[in-house]
């Protein structure tokens, strides 16, 4: 298949909103795709490229040849491109890096080099969300969604679910070939997530009468522990294989009463108080393989469920069922939790988890099954909302969807001195109403030279910003940097002069 003919259905794709338009695009290109494209395909349309690193990125886009006239491109070429440079490594492989891509550039078309940049730089922003694609490959099949589903979930990818679906004779095939995903022990299943509520009485409201869990949420990493015996593997959120840089968890799984186990869980490094240390020290602890730092810096697991626990399956379990096969193996490495059907019961333990340097609360149906990969409405998470009113510095260009719009901003505290402190960017928060007022208003306030995508702006709007935390930052000369910030509202009724200065954001860090 042509790449052009994906980047004509990304760009389709992003100019609808209608989720089912945007499905009708989808089951047409994996229609038309052959067998051996399906992986490449399926992959580029939930916006993502195959390989997890390329060495490019922004700086590596911005001076690359101008596009090719007629579509050459097939998507088999694009992959083989991108897989030999995430290969690369060592002297002379950044310039290979940049040949290589200077040459794929040079022969993709204007539609396709947007195509390309969105997916090296994952801001491709077209809508094509996963459960969507899933949704699509279901359609194509002519198979059940929730078929499609459970079998990503148990795959824990989209790609492999998407040829057995689409590589099958007829729907029934297709079907005997989904049902050849199960779970096994040492493969990563897509987890289970939480939605998001305001507060405690909501999260609890919205699960009907009856006892609720209440589970700390830690404010560490997510992962997943499988054991076969003494074959112990630990595997990331996005399902990497963390295992060689934890040998600390895994001899703690391999001390547990059980020989073959699939637990969800969070690591995280506590203090002599067994208070979490800043996520970034978390953080950075898992991303080494220094074998010193991991002797000296230790991860403790803490574990919320369990999966499989000695031959039996739990996915489908109640999670009541569930926790007692937890307690039974984990014991005091289960995460603190409280069980009640009294609201005032669910704040309080939330205030004493957050007062603990916890990160909230997640709330969950006890007869709730676990429904990994999805988003399910079993699981709601609290967090408490910090907010800020800070000065927009400068504007990002969209792309995508935003294209032709101003987009991710620049955040910044005053200094106390006349100037501005950046503490991160966001583009999260903002609607399509919002969008086009700051395009217009940002426009307005542009200030000295561009880059073609920052665009500088005078220091004068304020937009109030809610975040989950801050976290040690060498990139900003503050030193700090905000976590998950989003966009509440601009605020019309402040000057610049009135916004949150960096000792304020100081004072709460501390």
């Amino acid at each position: 298949m042509l790449l052009a003919d994906v980047a004509a259905t990304s760009t389709a794709v992003a100019a609808t909103r209608s989720r089912l338009a945007k499905r009708a695009l989808l089951v047409d290109v994996l229609r038309r795709a052959d067998p051996a494209d399906v992986p490449v395909v399926a992959r580029y349309l939930g916006g993502e490229l195959r390989q997890r690193r390329t060495g490019l990125g922004w700086r590596s886009l911005a001076s690359l040849p101008g596009p090719a006239d007629v579509p050459t491109l097939t998507v088999l070429d694009v992959d083989a491109v991108f897989a030999q440079m995430a290969a690369l490594e060592g002297p002379g492989s950044s310039t290979a890096r940049t040949r290589l891509a200077a040459d794929l550039f040079a022969a993709a078309t204007a539609d396709e080099q947007a195509l390309l940049r969105g997916l090296v730089s994952g801001e491709l922003r077209q809508g094509a969300l996963d459960a969507l694609l899933l949704d699509a490959v279901a359609e194509a099949a002519s198979v059940p969604a929730d078929a499609v589903r459970r079998a990503a979930m148990l795959a824990g990818a989209t790609e492999p679910v998407a040829v057995a679906a689409l590589g099958a004779a007829d729907a029934d095939a297709a079907l005997a070939a989904l049902g050849a995903f199960t779970l096994t022990v040492g493969r990563p299943v897509r987890p289970m997530l939480a939605q998001s509520a305001p507060d405690v009485d909501a999260a609890v409201a919205s699960l009907g009468p009856g006892p609720v869990v209440v589970d700390t949420k830690l404010d560490g990493i997510r992962i997943q522990v499988h054991r076969s015996d003494d074959d112990v593997r630990v595997y990331t959120r996005s399902l990497d294989d963390l295992t060689a840089r934890v040998p600390e968890i895994v001899d703690a799984v391999r001390a547990l009463p059980a020989r073959t186990l699939v637990l969800d869980g969070e690591a995280l490094v506590v203090d002599g108080a067994g208070r979490p240390v800043p996520f970034q020290d978390t953080a950075a602890r898992t991303a080494t393989r220094d074998t010193d730092v991991a002797g000296t810096v230790r991860l403790t697991p803490f574990f919320f469920d369990c999966l499989h626990v000695d031959g039996h399956d739990l996915l489908d379990a109640p999670l009541a069922e569930r926790l007692a096969a937890l307690d039974a193996v984990v014991g005091p490495a289960a995460v603190g939790r409280l069980v009640t059907d009294d609201p005032a019961a669910a704040r309080d333990w939330f205030a004493r988890v957050v007062a603990a340097g916890q990160e909230g609360v997640v709330v969950k149906a006890l007869g709730a099954p676990y429904e990994a990969g999805r988003r399910g409405a079993a699981w709601v998470k609290v967090k408490p909302r910090h907010t800020l009113d800070l000065v927009v510095l400068a504007v990002e260009r969209g792309s995508g969807r935003r294209s032709g719009l101003l987009s991710n901003i620049h955040l910044g505290a005053r200094d106390g001195q006349g100037g501005f402190v950046m503490l991160g960017k966001t583009f999260k928060g903002m609607t399509d109403e919002m969008l086009r007022w700051q395009t217009e208003r940002f426009t307005a306030l542009a200030d000295g030279p561009t880059d073609g995508y920052v665009v500088r702006l005078r220091p004068e709007q304020v937009v109030e910003i809610a975040f989950d935390g801050l976290q040690r930052s060498t990139r900003y000369p503050g030193g700090l940097a905000l976590r998950f910030a989003r966009v509440l509202r601009y605020r019309d009724d402040k000057t610049a002069a009135e916004a949150d200065t960096i000792e304020t954001v100081r004072s709460l860090a501390r």
